[in-house]
């Protein structure tokens, strides 16, 4: 039987982007994740795809846990109305908080920041740190070049096996929600 999930890190954008549908994605997520039971863990803040993802997850009776470095909590303003807020001394101690209590991450769109999470979690799979499902919700084809590179880097022969396999590819929160739901064994 596979292991439930019941938290998920979620790495997203403090703006929204240029399209309303990555918003509309975000919110839509936050939406689905509560109704499932799922308590978001994220990094706490209220703008952009961040706070979509929280404010649509807290209005629909979710849980949401922010976890931010003192340095952003007025950068990215911090949410203030979360299930818990908690405020760590620096952003490596932030994504090692934030991975210790998810059960999966999921990563939507965004910038630098977005990708470095991403790219800490797939080489900490890689290096057996840790063993979780990463969820990537291409929102209109937001990750399709970044998806493409990452082939032709398994392609070259530069991804160890099984990493990469832990990449889930989805379109839209639905997908997410069926996958969270109907998920194969774990070995």
């Amino acid at each position: 039987m596979a292991m439930r999930i019941g938290s998920v890190a979620v790495f997203c954008g403090s703006k929204n982007g240029n399209l309303p549908q990555y918003a509309e994605a975000a919110g839509t997520l936050g939406a689905v994740l509560a109704a499932q039971n799922i308590t978001i863990v994220y990094g706490g803040g209220s703008a952009g795809l961040m706070g979509s993802v929280a404010d649509a997850a807290l209005n629909n009776g979710g849980k949401v846990v922010g976890i931010i470095p003192k340095l952003l909590v007025e950068w990215e303003v911090a949410h203030r109305h979360l299930t818990e807020l908690i405020v760590c001394d620096d952003m490596h101690r932030r994504k090692q908080m934030i991975y210790s209590r998810c059960d999966a991450a999921i990563i939507l769109p965004g910038g630098f920041g977005t990708l470095d999470e991403l790219f800490e979690v797939l080489t900490w799979n890689q290096l057996t740190i840790h063993d979780k499902e990463i969820l990537v919700l291409n929102t209109s084809g937001f990750y399709d070049p970044l998806l493409l590179h990452l082939a032709h880097l398994k392609e070259s022969g530069f991804l160890y096996e099984g990493a990469y396999e832990k990449l889930h590819v989805m379109k839209t929160p639905q997908d997410i929600s069926d996958w969270l739901n109907q998920r194969p064994e774990r070995p």
